[in-house]
């Protein structure tokens, strides 16, 4: 009767371990992702420079508005007001370059100009 009862328990306490390990494993891949973004060249020298407002707003007006809106309130892709409260500087420039998100484009400002639309979108 008490290898019945240990059974489960064996099986209950090796789930629980395999969970963990995966969760654990899940966690090591996203911070891997987090520190290539974090120090990769691009975004470092991003993150170095002073955005020119007026020159974010035109850059946003040119690349960003058409979806975005003109006041960035959102229209084909979502609003824009608060973003950084919902996103790093760092996931805010890899939203921007990567493409992940369809239908937003691909988009490969210099770092100058990112550092320009990361002051703008910062103001909203």
């Amino acid at each position: 009767m008490d290898s019945q009862l240990t059974q489960p328990k064996v099986l209950v306490s090796r789930l629980i371990i395999a969970v963990i390990a995966i969760g654990a494993i899940v966690a090591v891949i996203f911070l891997g992702l987090y520190i290539s973004r974090v120090y990769d060249p691009y975004v470092q020298e991003v993150l170095s420079l002073k955005g020119d407002l007026a020159r974010g707003y035109e850059i946003f007006q040119i690349n960003c508005a058409g979806c975005h809106g003109q006041q960035a309130d959102g229209s084909v892709g979502p609003s824009l007001h608060h973003v950084p409260k919902r996103k790093s500087k760092v996931r805010l420039i890899e939203q921007v370059i990567s493409g992940d998100t369809p239908p937003m484009p691909k988009f490969q400002p210099s770092p100058q100009e990112m550092a320009d639309l990361l002051n703008y979108l910062e103001r909203l």
